[in-house]
């Protein structure tokens, strides 16, 4: 399976394959390899069947600011992986996008200043492209488990990556986790080998960051 035909994720930002740099984690917390893989709208902000098309449109779910610091004062590293398609239909472009992301940022961190985003990747597509980082798909958490682990363990390189059947030799993703509010999300996080939580999209990751962190590991 190559590149050109699994169609593979965007990297907010950057080039996938830039080296990615890593905040220290709160308290200068060590991370042991957990991450909580994020879907964007209906977890962290108010979704919309038209699409959220502009920065000022990006509305913070109630308290997902304070779940998400929770989460890194925790120990997780933060991955959204969120499918637009806007891009693909001929809506809008990249850099629309990455406004609508810098917004989401801001608002997070001015809420608690340990909800950092570490990583957002996104596809794209449309949904008749067949991409494998389209969720259903678990291409963008294939990705942002190999950006991420190859930060940790050589800062300033680029990455490399494996997907799907080439991938053989995977780490362990009991401790992980995906949070989602559709279908896709469950599947994408069945794909992956990682325990999907579905929740209500007006409620979002506040709703169940508490089943995540049952084990008062926080």
């Amino acid at each position: 399976m190559g590149c050109e035909e699994m169609l593979p994720p965007y990297r907010d930002g950057s080039p996938l394959d830039a080296p990615l740099e890593l905040a220290p984690l709160p308290s200068s917390r060590e991370w042991v390899g957990r991450i909580a893989y994020l879907d964007r709208d209906g977890v962290l902000n108010v979704g919309s069947e038209e699409y959220v098309n502009a920065p000022e449109e990006v509305v913070l779910l109630p308290g997902a600011d304070t779940a998400l610091g929770r989460l890194r004062r925790a120990g997780f590293r933060i991955c959204v992986v969120t499918n637009q398609s806007p891009i693909g239909r001929g809506l809008w472009g990249h850099e629309n996008l990455a406004s609508i992301h810098r917004r989401l940022r801001s608002i997070l961190q001015s809420g608690d200043d340990d909800a950092a985003l570490d990583l957002i990747l996104y596809s794209p597509y449309a949904p008749w492209d067949g991409s494998w980082a389209r969720k259903p798909n678990p291409g963008m958490l294939e990705a942002g488990r190999q950006l991420l682990d190859f930060a940790n363990s050589n800062p300033g390189s680029k990455s490399r990556f494996l997907y799907g059947r080439e991938w053989l030799d995977r780490p362990d993703e009991s401790t992980s986790v995906l949070v989602g509010d559709r279908h896709a999300d469950m599947g994408a996080a069945e794909s992956h080998g990682v325990r999907g939580i579905r929740c209500d999209s007006s409620l979002g990751l506040a709703s169940v960051v508490d089943s995540i962190l049952g084990d008062g590991n926080e």
